[in-house]
């Protein structure tokens, strides 16, 4: 009989080093493009230089006479497709052009180079038609779509808005904008694929390797027994990469075309054409109050744009559903069909840009009422979700914004407007609220010990920079009851059992639950185990979907508070950020350090989202502007001098085993109205429209008093 482990102290919750650490820093972590199996050949594909029409003609001819090239493909040659359950994969399928930058040709060479160099020279003639690029705010084919993203009613509606924001003592009513944002991840969208026989290999930059399997098996009618596709680690995504994008089917037409490895990078300048992004919106927002600041009318309503291709309804007004006190609400969503590229995920759709416009008004509330924005927030705390009347499962809002004042020191802040002078330098400081959902899915994972006391546990989960592989094991080692270096985790291939993609903040929930179950079931076979494991070791296989597919009674979600204080140059008209505080309420962290690295980065993201990222649709040419890292200003390390992630110990038993919440998105919520709230506190003048770049700031900073603090 096995003796039974010696418990050792808890792995989850520990601050353990990331298991991939040394290879991401050495180099040894490969990326989809780097595999390149024996005969690999390069494609490099050809973006549509109109903004609707059609292809007439592709002078393939021309460039096949060019050294290197093997293959030309576009709509005339490309092999067949099946009906995609997503129309942007359906690509050289027919003549049609629905917005700039669609792939109408494929070019296949032996190098990258030649590749290239070949799809410059590719000459494709077109019939251009009329298009509509839009703007999308006024347009005559403004419509209510029946769903928001997420399966959201596009429009809720509680009691008498409008009779109750007629009667309020106190009034806001303000319009928001925000323009595009792009994912932009540092590793490309890229693919390595290859056939044998009627096998399919695919190495592919992805979220989730099972849903992109899934879809090759269909659109290439092929068992999905018989595709592989691997995504051992992912160079970040943040939404683009969350299903498959055209570069994965390209380079797959590509090998069954010409019989051999193709491998397939796009270039940064494709990106916001062809793999998603966050759609403009303009966000209308009212609210009605009593003189102490307590809400009874709350409106949200949103108008985007999506594409003539595909709809896709960032669900923006869905936050206001469930922050705040509001007996009377109304939220909505009207988008318009333009030809324009599709928009998709980006990090927390929805609560990332909607919270923008509902916690910048919170705070014109707060200057509305004479209240203290942080006072404010905390007497409009409702006791259930208003949207659904669920219980929450845990809500600690409040705990976040009182923790997040003490340690920001905001008792001391003055709070009158555009007082804090030195010189040029006029200082700010804002709060926000953050929430985001908590999120799981159905997942499977399997658990073996082996006669040496090591364990595997394998699953198809995907690594796209947060610590999976870490944090998996730390929950593996504690329910096996195991020490953690015994632990091995395998994950990153469709050859693994099927898992969810690392999407919505519900990655470590969805395979965490499965990864528990298994190796608590394998711990106790092993401790009721009479006589010696076999030789082959002990195998157990859980799957989740009955729990985690089940409807809870409550409402779960995560939240936090941000602070934020900025420096505002009146000469130049620059913003810089001198520090920003966030405290959350997640659930139990299960790794301090790589939850405090998406914590900072998801916050990073958001500076970038208030003061320098924008993205220029040309309403002549249908075509993004800003296409890469030199035109679409990110922010770097020297951009936030202090930056700290805190949060709180919460219990909550109504959501996993773990007792854990997402973490990956609830950093950038909230972040850029905290830094536009500051702004404002710092000038004396409310900008509504984001990125707040010098150009915006300048006219409205000419001729302010010179104040000295």
């Amino acid at each position: 009989m096995c003796p039974p482990p010696t418990p050792p102290g808890p792995a989850a919750g520990a601050d353990v080093e990331r298991r991939d650490a040394r290879h991401k820093v050495t180099g040894t972590a490969r990326y989809a493009a780097e595999h390149t199996p024996p005969g690999c050949l390069h494609a490099a594909p050809v973006p549509a230089t109109v903004a609707r029409g059609r292809v007439t003609a592709v002078h393939a001819d021309e460039v096949l006479r060019l050294p290197g090239v093997h293959a030309v493909l576009s709509h005339e040659n490309a092999p067949r497709l099946g009906e995609p359950d997503d129309p942007t994969l359906a690509v050289l399928q027919n003549d049609r052009v629905p917005h700039r930058g669609w792939y109408v040709a494929l070019v296949v060479a032996d190098t990258p180079e030649n590749a290239r160099a070949a799809a410059d020279a590719l000459r494709i003639e077109y019939a251009p038609e009329e298009h509509d690029a839009g703007p999308a705010d006024g347009h005559p084919r403004l419509y209510t779509p029946e769903e928001a993203n997420g399966g959201h009613p596009a429009v809720r509606e509680r009691g008498d808005f409008d009779a109750a924001f007629a009667t309020a003592a106190v009034h806001v009513d303000a319009t928001y904008t925000l323009t595009a944002l792009h994912n932009h991840p540092m590793e490309p969208h890229a693919s390595t694929a290859w056939w044998t026989g009627g096998d399919l290999t695919v190495h592919d930059s992805n979220q989730g390797s099972t849903t992109v399997r899934n879809v090759l098996a269909k659109l290439f009618a092929v068992p999905r027994e018989r595709v592989t596709v691997a995504a051992a680690h992912v160079g970040g995504g943040f939404g683009s990469k969350g299903t498959p994008r055209p570069q994965v089917v390209l380079a797959v037409m590509a090998a069954r075309h010409t019989g051999r490895p193709v491998k397939l990078a796009l270039p940064r300048r494709h990106l916001p054409a062809v793999v998603g992004h966050r759609a403009p919106t303009v966000q209308r927002v009212r609210i009605g109050a009593d003189a102490h600041g307590v809400i009874s009318a709350l409106a949200h309503d949103v108008t985007t744009q999506t594409s003539t291709v595909k709809e896709f309804v960032e669900q923006a007004a869905v936050p206001a559903r469930v922050m705040y006190t509001s007996p009377h609400s109304r939220t909505t969503h009207r988008v318009v069909a333009l030809d324009v590229p599709t928009p998709s995920w980006m990090r927390a759709p929805g609560e990332a840009s909607g919270m923008y416009a509902l916690e910048a008004a919170m705070d014109e509330l707060a200057a509305a009422t004479g209240l203290d924005p942080v006072e404010l927030r905390l007497r409009n705390e409702p006791d259930r979700e208003p949207d659904s009347g669920r219980p929450f499962s845990s809500r600690n809002l409040a705990g976040c914004l009182r923790e997040g004042a003490r340690l920001f020191g905001w008792e001391d802040r003055d709070p009158r407007p555009g007082v804090r002078r030195s010189g040029d330098r006029l200082t700010g400081t804002g709060v926000a609220s953050a929430t985001y959902p908590y999120l799981v899915s159905p997942s499977t994972a399997t658990a073996h010990a082996a006669p040496d006391g090591t364990h595997v546990v394998r699953l198809n989960a995907t690594d796209i920079g947060t610590g999976a592989r870490t944090v998996l094991a730390q929950i593996a080692a504690d329910a096996l009851r195991t020490p953690l270096d015994s632990v091995r985790v395998e994950i990153g291939s469709s050859a693994l059992p099927d898992a969810p993609l690392a999407g919505g903040s519900s990655g470590t929930s969805s395979w965490g639950w499965a990864v528990h179950r298994a190796c608590a079931t394998l711990a106790e076979r092993l401790r009721t185990l009479t006589g010696p494991l076999p030789p082959e070791g002990l195998t157990v296989r859980a799957d989740t979907a009955q729990e985690a597919g089940k409807e809870s009674p409550y409402a779960r979600h995560a939240f936090g508070a941000h602070f934020a204080e900025v420096e505002v140059d009146a000469v130049t008209g620059e913003v810089r950020v001198r520090r920003l505080l966030g405290v959350f309420a997640a659930g139990r962290i299960l790794n301090p350090r790589t939850a405090r690295s998406q914590l900072i980065g998801g916050m990073t993201m958001g500076i970038g989202m208030a003061l320098t990222e924008s993205s220029t649709l040309d309403t002549r040419s249908g075509e993004f502007v800003e296409r890469d890292l030199a035109s679409y200003h990110v922010p770097v390390n020297a951009d936030v001098p202090s930056l700290e992630a805190h949060w709180l110990d919460e219990e909550d038993p109504h959501l996993n085993p773990m007792g854990s919440k997402g973490i990956g998105e609830i950093g950038i919520v909230g972040t850029a109205a905290a830094v536009a709230n500051a702004v404002h506190h710092a000038v004396g003048v409310r900008l509504r429209d984001l990125p707040l770049t010098p150009d915006r700031l300048l006219p409205h900073l000419h001729g302010l008093p010179d104040r000295q603090s």
